[in-house]
């Protein structure tokens, strides 16, 4: 074998031979999977999950029952039995930040009075302190390109800090996710600054933070070498926060918290293993590809206003003949919401005033036309089991690019709003003391006779 290559960067001819072998050897027929009634993906062919949990920490409805039929209608989720909806309006009416007030919600099962909201955010704050050069002696060292790696990493490093790593008593699962929220963003945009300055040559900056700041505060005044934002920002990326940090117990990397906590592992294991969850490209960082996909429409085509032409683009777009040539109109439906994601709703009544604030108007027209044509095409084109519609992602992108927020924190703001709900799942797995979660597969191998080594292929 030639050992002159880079062993952790490059494919030697051998490997890419043995991984053919093995990919021969993986292979299962399609058809078996229909012959067993296997729910590929733990959903049907209508998207609905294989029911595997309960949960009380959150809801999504996308469906009604009527006369035995089911019928879709506009997308609804619920914190704790609160619609999402209202709990952002009333924070937007009041002119306060909502995701501390949510985090409450989540992890305690009840909207915090003034006193229990106050007292909660100086926790928050006073949790929101790394370890003696951990900076230096962790994030400064073997940086790396992707933030959602350096997160995982610096998360199973605290393990080393904490004397009741592996306690899983409720009252230290909460202390440590407390401590996990506050520390997200910290770690996050640490490990973007020196990727900034290591891997891009730019200026190395590092701000204290700030006890006293909110969540999305916090993130702009870390990330911007004069630390200064807007209001209208802040709440902004407030907003975006709330409707990424919860999302029912199936989706992947919660459902991946419920199975690895069921195994009674410690909290910064389980929450590595929902970041590796949440960094898959169909998780969490579709949001990146929508980004990628507009600034390639609008390198294309010509008069952003003529629909025609926008929905002459797109069709080229699902037949793979432009963009990524991956067949998919990014942003554009979603495994459960088929009328409506309210996500997405909500988001897109808050960005026109940054729009505006940005001077953006004509690229949040082309958002919206793409958001309205897209569906048509999606269905005309193919066979559809459930209706399409804009999901978060969709318009999230288009608010952190007016943010200038660099592209490679898109996966770790979500994880900075995720980790709340993580938190809130795992200590349900915890408290309910469940069975270690063990889902059946069925062996399709035939029996095979040994054969002995000199009478091997």
């Amino acid at each position: 074998m030639d050992t002159g290559k880079n062993i952790y960067s490059e494919n030697t001819p051998e490997i890419v031979e043995l991984s053919k072998l093995a990919e021969a050897g993986d292979m299962i027929d399609n058809e078996l999977f229909y012959k067993y009634d296997v729910k590929r993906g733990l959903r049907d062919l209508n998207g609905k999950g294989v029911l595997t949990g309960l949960t009380r920490i959150s809801e999504i409805i996308a469906k009604k029952e009527e006369n035995g039929e089911s019928i879709p209608i506009d997308g609804e989720l619920y914190f704790r039995g609160y619609d999402v909806r209202e709990l952002i309006k009333r924070a937007t009416d009041d002119n306060r930040f909502a995701f501390e007030e949510c985090s409450y919600l989540l992890l305690f099962d009840k909207l915090p009075n003034e006193k229990e909201l106050s007292d909660f955010n100086k926790m928050l704050g006073f949790y929101r302190s790394l370890p003696t050069s951990f900076v230096r002696d962790i994030i400064m060292k073997a940086p790396s390109k992707d933030m959602m790696n350096t997160l995982a990493r610096s998360v199973l490093t605290l393990y080393s800090y904490d004397d009741l790593a592996d306690d899983t008593s409720l009252p230290n699962v909460l202390r440590q996710s407390m401590q996990l929220i506050s520390l997200f963003p910290l770690l996050s945009i640490y490990g973007y600054q020196a990727y900034n300055h290591y891997h891009e040559g730019n200026s190395l900056v590092i701000h204290p933070p700030l006890e006293e700041l909110s969540t999305a505060e916090t993130i702009l005044y870390l990330l911007r070498p004069d630390s200064q934002y807007t209001e209208l920002e802040a709440k902004l990326l407030d907003i975006c926060l709330v409707l990424h940090m919860e999302h029912g117990g199936g989706n992947n990397s919660s459902f991946t918290t419920h199975v690895v906590s069921s195994s009674m592992t410690d909290t910064y294991s389980t929450i590595a293993a929902a970041i590796g969850s949440l960094k898959g490209p169909r998780h969490g960082g579709a949001n990146i590809k929508v980004v990628h996909m507009f600034d390639d429409i609008e390198e294309h085509v010509k008069d952003w206003k003529d629909e025609e032409e926008v929905a002459a683009y797109l069709d080229k777009i699902l037949n793979k003949e432009a963009f990524d040539k991956a067949g998919l109109i990014y942003g554009i439906g979603h495994a459960i919401y088929s009328k409506s994601d309210p996500r997405a709703l909500i988001l897109k009544s808050f960005v026109e005033k940054l729009a505006v604030e940005k001077g953006r108007e004509d690229e949040l027209a082309l958002y919206q036309l793409v958001e309205r044509l897209a569906p048509q095409i999606i269905s005309g084109e193919r066979t559809m089991y459930k209706g399409v519609s804009a999901n978060v992602d969709f318009y999230s992108g288009f608010v952190y690019r007016m943010l200038d927020l660099p592209e490679e924190l898109y996966p770790t703001i979500f994880a900075m709003a995720r980790i709340v709900g993580w938190s809130a799942h795992r200590m349900e797995e915890l408290a309910n003391n469940g069975k270690i979660i063990r889902p059946a597969y069925m062996a399709i191998e035939p029996r095979k006779e040994y054969v002995a080594m000199g009478d091997r292929d």
